[in-house]
Parts: structure tokens; sequence; C-alpha cells
């Protein structure tokens, strides 16, 4: 197996395809020489139409807390992007739907063995933190991430960074003051690192 007849073979996953009310249309990006992986939650509508992850608000408010531009950002040699569901789950009551439970456990691991050169994983969001922290983590998001130094230097713990957390950002200054900049400062070690 080769990572790119493993991408070829997720990118034809119909897994939960049953469940997904836009059909599978798998989003995701990996690549051998990277040093970051983003593990987020799912594509949102914008994602699933264009194939480009984190391709809206919440990508350009990603990119701002890493320091990185768009080019930077997607340049796989730089950073894969793992979600936890890698198709559009659909809409709920209150957003999107959480991603599907199918995914990680059948990808992630798989992927992973191709990945050798990661430095650092950013958890986005409660589902990836649940998954990768598991008994680790605090007893709710704002705790994990307020604790971020804990789970250094292999996890970065992060909210997700929707403009429907705009009110959780408001709320938590010390995250833009204390979390950011030291996120900053750990992509910007390892991009020196090389």
């Amino acid at each position: 197996m080769t990572l790119e007849k493993l991408k070829t073979e997720i990118s034809a996953c119909r897994i939960c395809g049953n469940f997904l009310p836009h059909g599978p249309n798998p989003v995701f990006r990996a690549n051998e020489k990277s040093r970051i992986l983003l593990v987020g939650q799912a594509p949102g509508t914008r994602v699933h139409n264009t194939r480009i992850p984190w391709n809206d608000p919440s990508g350009d408010r990603l990119r701002g807390w890493l320091g990185l531009s768009r080019e930077e950002f997607y340049n796989e040699e730089n950073i894969s992007i793992i979600p936890m569901g890698f198709c559009y789950p659909g809409k709920g009551k209150s957003g999107d739907l959480p991603p599907r439970a199918e995914c990680a456990p059948a990808w992630h691991g798989k992927l992973l063995k191709f990945l050798p050169n990661l430095r650092l994983t950013l958890l986005i969001g409660q589902y990836s933190q649940k998954y990768y922290l598991g008994k680790r983590r605090k007893e709710n998001l704002t705790e994990t991430v307020r604790n971020f130094k804990e789970y250094l230097p292999d996890f970065f713990p992060l909210p997700h960074p929707s403009p429907r957390n705009t009110f959780w950002l408001q709320k938590h200054p010390w995250f833009e003051t204390e979390v950011v900049p030291a996120l900053k400062e750990r992509c910007q070690e390892i991009w020196e690192e090389g």
C-alpha cells in the first residue's frame, strides 16, 4: 500500500453513503512531508462543493490564528488535513450535524502511518479532542483549550474557528491573548526546524 493508493481508496469511500444527504464526497489532504496535521470536524457545504478544505470563513479565521497565508496553508508539504468526518454530514437543528463516527476509526490510523514527519497535531473542536486525547482531556472544551500546554509537543487543542463561535471567543479573551500567540510561535518553530 502506498499513500497515493490509500488516498484513492478513501476518495472512493462509501461506508456511510446512505446517511449523507448530499452523498459521499471525502475532502482531505495528506502528504508524507507534512509537519503539521489539522484534525477538524467535517466539511461544510462550501467545502463539500469546492473540495477545498477550510475554504470558508472558518478557514480564514484559522489561518489568522496560525499566522499562515492561503498559499502556506494549502501547501501539503506543510499541512495535512484529515477531518473526523471526511464528508459533509448534513444540517441539524443548530448548524451542521456531527461528523460521521465511521470515518476516523476507518481511515485515521491508516493515514497516520504515511505521515512520519508530523511534529504537531492541531485538534480543532470537541470531536477530535475526544478521539485523540481521550481521558486526558478536561471536563469541557474550554478547559482543554485553556490547558493546551499539557498536550504539547504532540497536540494543540483549539476551539472551532466557526463564526458561530464568536461569542465563545468574546467570552474567553485569554484565547486571543495567550493561546493564539503560543500557537503561532509553535508553528513558526516547526517551519524554522525545516
